[in-house]
C-alpha cells in the first residue's frame, strides 16, 4: 500500500505592516527647556538633574507632578490618533523607576506615566516605542541633538539594567512595538589623526546585543530592538541581521537645522531633501528595516533671511518634500507632537496642521 502524502498547508499570505507615521512625546517624561521654558525660567538650570539642584525634593515632586499630568493627557492621544498618526516615540529617563528602579534616584518615578500611555495608545490603536533618552554622566553635543556618553562604557550597566526593567515591565503590553535602549549617541569618528568625542562603535554594538539579549529575554521577538544609528548611518552592514537576530530596526534622524547654509526657494529645500534620501539609502545597506526616530521643519538659521510668512512657506514644501524622501523607511516620527510655546517648525499640532490626514498617512 503506498504512503500518502501528508498535506502541507496552504501558505497563509502576509499582511503587509503598516508605515509607521508617528510623533515624538518630547519634553514630557524627559523634560526639555526649550519644550517647556516657564519649567526652568526661575532656575537658571535645562535638565532634570539641574531642577534636582536647584529646588528642594517637594518642590522637584510637585513641578514634575503637575507637568506629567497635564502637558499629556489622553486628550492628546485622542488628537494624535484623529490627526492621522498610529505610532508614538515615547523618551524616558534612565531614573524612570525611582527610588525602587535599578539605578535609584531621588527624582519621582515616571513609570506609572508609561503605563498609562500605553494603556492610552492601545485604547485609540496607537503603537508605542519606548526610547531611553538619559543614562548617567551623559552631557548634550554640540550639534543640539545628540548626547555625549563616555567613550569607556561606563554607562553600560547601568543603561543595560534600566533597559532589562523596562522590557520585564512592559513588554508584554499590546502597545508595545519596540523598545531603544539609547538615544542618539554620538558615535566617536576620526579627523586625520584626532580622534573626536564620543563612543567606539564596538563599545555601542557590543551594547546593543547584550541589550537584544535583555529584552528577548524578558518578552520574545514580538518587541523590536531599534537602534540609533549614533549619526553613523553607514555604519551598519550587516549588523545584527537574520538568520542569528530577529526583529532588529535601525533609527535614523533627519535634521538639518544646523547646516551651515541654505539656498533659498525650492533649490535649497531640494538640496536638503536629497541629504535625507542619502541619509537614508547607507542606512539601507544595513539590511535592517530603517525607522526616522526624529525629523522636524527647521530649516537652517541661514533661511531667516526670507519674511516670517515666507519662511513657514519654505517650512511647509521642506516637510513635505522631507515625507516624501522617506517614502522607503519604515516609518517616520516627527519631533515632537507639542510645544509649550507652539514652535511653528518643531510642533506637529502646527507644522503639519495644513497636511489633510492621507497625506500624513
Amino acid at each position: 500500500m503506498a504512503k500518502t502524502e501528508k498535506m502541507r498547508p496552504a501558505a497563509v499570505p502576509q499582511t503587509p505592516q503598516p508605515k509607521l507615521r508617528g510623533v515624538n512625546l518630547a519634553g514630557w517624561l524627559v523634560l526639555e527647556s526649550w519644550i517647556t521654558p516657564s519649567i526652568f525660567a526661575s532656575t537658571g538650570t535645562f535638565d532634570e538633574e539641574g531642577l534636582e539642584g536647584a529646588l528642594d525634593g517637594g518642590r522637584l515632586a510637585e513641578i514634575l507632578d503637575r507637568h506629567r499630568r497635564e502637558f499629556i493627557t489622553m486628550v492628546d492621544f485622542e488628537g494624535i490618533a484623529t490627526r492621522g498618526y498610529n505610532a508614538v516615540r515615547l523618551p524616558v529617563p534612565w531614573h524612570l523607576f525611582g527610588a525602587e528602579g535599578p539605578q535609584p534616584s531621588a527624582i519621582p518615578e515616571c513609570a506609572s506615566y508609561v503605563a498609562q500611555a500605553l494603556d492610552w495608545a492601545a485604547e485609540f490603536g496607537i503603537r508605542a516605542i519606548i526610547d531611553l533618552a538619559s543614562v548617567p554622566g551623559m552631557t548634550s553635543a554640540s550639534n543640539g541633538h545628540s548626547i555625549v556618553v563616555d567613550a569607556d562604557g561606563g554607562w553600560r550597566g547601568p543603561a543595560l539594567a534600566v533597559v532589562a526593567e523596562i522590557a520585564r515591565r512592559f513588554g508584554s503590553h499590546e502597545a508595545l512595538l519596540a523598545i531603544e535602549p539609547l538615544e542618539e549617541p554620538l558615535a566617536q569618528g576620526r579627523v586625520g589623526l584626532r580622534t573626536t568625542e564620543g563612543v567606539p562603535l564596538h563599545v555601542l554594538r557590543n551594547y546593543y546585543r547584550d541589550c537584544y539579549e535583555a529584552i528577548r529575554g524578558a518578552c520574545g521577538e514580538r518587541v523590536a530592538l531599534l537602534c540609533s544609528c549614533a549619526g553613523r548611518p553607514g555604519a551598519w552592514a550587516r549588523f545584527m541581521v537574520s538568520p542569528s537576530y530577529r526583529n532588529v530596526w535601525l533609527d535614523v534622524h533627519c535634521y538639518q537645522f544646523d547646516e551651515a547654509a541654505l539656498r533659498t526657494g525650492p533649490g535649497g529645500v531640494a538640496a536638503l531633501s536629497r541629504r535625507s534620501e542619502d541619509l537614508l539609502r547607507q542606512a539601507e545597506r544595513s539590511e535592517l528595516p530603517v525607522v526616522v526616530g526624529e525629523w522636524s521643519a527647521a530649516l537652517p538659521a541661514t533661511a531667516a533671511t526670507v519674511t516670517p510668512e515666507g519662511r513657514i512657506a519654505m517650512e511647509r514644501v521642506y516637510a513635505s518634500a522631507q515625507m516624501r524622501a522617506f517614502s522607503s523607511a519604515r516609518g517616520w516620527f516627527f519631533q515632537t507632537w507639542k510645544t509649550a510655546t507652539r514652535l511653528s517648525s518643531w510642533d506637529a499640532r502646527i507644522a503639519l496642521a495644513t497636511f489633510e490626514r492621507g497625506m500624513i498617512g
